[in-house]
């Protein structure tokens, strides 16, 4: 089962004080930004507010822990990805490029749910055999991946031609 998404789960609040403390409203403790983390890995929809002013900071303090991450051993992210992230900033596609990142992120996250609950079971040489990139069951896996991830984009395309259109149109220009 994937983790509940945010209209469906029941909000974890989570303040944050001029002091750079973070109080969890629901144990009323206070907890430090790697028990943030696990809350988000847990699937806990986590949403953090300034304590004095109620603004939302979430966005803020998740992406302080991805950057946390990427500064650890392991990082998810090449250069050249972070490089061509940031020139979409202020690019007429910026929108569309945050929704099939999303998008695509939530196909692979379906997939890697999917798989743990047709994985169990397995024994180690099979996860092996199936992780080999030459095995057929792998390459189906990636295939449907593929499949989807090329759909979303394709239907991001189909709606920017439609905005454009629809722009054009409001300004007398046809095509």
């Amino acid at each position: 089962m994937s983790p509940p998404t945010p209209s469906t789960a029941q909000q974890r609040i989570i303040k944050k004080y001029p002091n750079r403390r973070l109080y969890d409203t629901s144990t009323s403790t206070y907890i430090t930004l790697a028990e943030v983390k696990q809350l988000v890995m847990a699937g806990e929809h986590v949403v953090v507010r300034d304590a004095k002013t109620s603004e939302d900071l979430t966005r803020s303090i998740l992406l302080q822990i991805i950057l946390e991450e990427e500064a650890g051993g392991a990082p998810m992210f090449t250069e050249a990805v972070l490089a061509n992230i940031i020139r979409f900033y202020g690019h007429a596609m910026q929108g569309f490029m945050g929704a099939y990142l999303e998008k695509n992120v939530q196909v692979f996250t379906d997939i890697q749910t999917k798989m743990a609950e047709q994985s169990k079971g397995i024994t180690p040489e099979m996860w092996s055999q199936f992780m080999n990139l030459q095995s057929p069951m792998f390459k189906g896996v990636m295939g449907s991946y593929v499949d989807q991830s090329q759909a979303i984009f394709t239907q991001m395309q189909e709606q920017m031609q439609k905005q454009t259109e629809q722009m054009l149109g409001a300004f007398g220009i046809k095509r």
